[in-house]
């Protein structure tokens, strides 16, 4: 009898994502975001590949243990945050890898299980962790003031009316706590109001609420740092993005990596420092028609990609002064 396995998830931009990762025969890669796995079955399908995937999901990683299976001791899954990257290669006895492979952001398993509570679509408690750990949503809304709440929904959301819903949520939680995604829905869509064709209102404070809770700029900084500590000179670094936010994070630590720096005539004894990578997409690769139309989720997708150079890594330099879950929820 023949085994039925579940169909093959497609990421966003995989195929792109896959020739620019270029794996070889031989090749370690990292799968920083496992998520359904869809890289790293791309990645296997090259014969000689061993891939490391990271995920704080542990759904997520349960539900690769069928492909850790068949992949015969190439694939080692690891539940642990994508900014942990150069120590989980570090505890798998890697210390330089060829490749590096992340889809940053929510991924459509979470999005699509209510319980979950990501989307304003599916009525679920307010939860949006992707790990099991620390505060949900429901305890952000329930406890940080209104003056972090407008600048979460600002800065991580880019909501432009982030003081009317805050100051609503404040209104509405004095009357009840707003414990589902529903509830916080119907709150914010009386206050920012779309037009036909637009986005739903609460698009953008869902956003801002999902990466505050965890901390997804934060890590992506971190990861990209890691990253940089443990590719080989040559190895390659793809990143797929979802919204500007993210896009401009990747956008500016390539750049910033490819640039020489350091001496000039009038501090000559600075020594000059030599690029770190090396970009090799000089514009974000979009998806094709096609793949929006098969997946409208892919719409706001952009990759990029760079090749690491010989130069030393750079040590990580200080993440931005925003709202972080520890401040907020201590009332700082």
């Amino acid at each position: 009898m023949n085994e039925r396995r579940p169909p093959r998830h497609i990421p966003v931009l995989g195929r792109e994502a896959l020739e620019w990762l270029a794996p070889r025969d031989g090749g370690v890669y990292v799968d920083a975001t496992f998520g359904a796995g869809g890289y790293s079955r791309a990645i296997l399908d090259v014969a000689g590949t061993r891939v490391i995937g990271i995920d704080r999901d542990r759904t997520a990683i349960a539900g690769g243990f069928d492909l850790v299976e068949r992949s015969a001791g190439r694939l080692t899954l690891v539940e642990d945050r994508f900014s942990n990257l150069a120590d989980v290669c570090a505890a798998q006895g890697v210390d330089a890898v060829d490749g590096v492979v992340m889809d940053v952001g929510v991924s459509s398993m979470q999005v699509d299980e209510a319980e979950r509570g990501f989307s304003f679509r599916l009525d679920g408690p307010l939860d949006m962790r992707m790990s099991q750990h620390g505060p949900t949503a429901a305890e952000v809304i329930a406890q940080a003031s209104e003056a972090d709440l407008a600048n979460i929904f600002y800065i991580f959301g880019e909501e432009r009316y982030s003081r009317h819903v805050a100051r609503a949520i404040v209104a509405a939680r004095r009357e009840a706590p707003i414990t589902t995604t529903r509830a916080l829905a119907d709150i914010v869509a009386k206050v920012v109001h779309a037009k036909p064709n637009e986005i739903h209102p609460a698009t953008r404070t869902f956003q801002g609420l999902r990466i505050f809770v965890n901390a997804e700029l934060d890590e992506l900084h971190l990861a990209l740092a890691g990253a940089e500590q443990v590719l080989k000179p040559g190895g390659r670094l793809v990143v797929v993005s979802f919204h500007s936010l993210e896009d401009r994070i990747v956008k500016n630590f390539f750049v910033e990596r490819s640039k020489s720096g350091g001496g000039s005539r009038h501090l000559p004894e600075m020594a000059t420092s030599a690029p770190r990578f090396e970009i090799l997409t000089k514009r974000p690769v979009k998806p094709g028609a096609d793949e929006v139309s098969a997946n409208p989720r892919a719409r706001s997708a952009k990759l990029r990609a760079a090749a690491r150079t010989a130069a030393p890594a750079q040590a990580g330099g200080e993440l931005p002064a925003w709202p972080t879950l520890a401040t907020v929820m201590r009332g700082a």
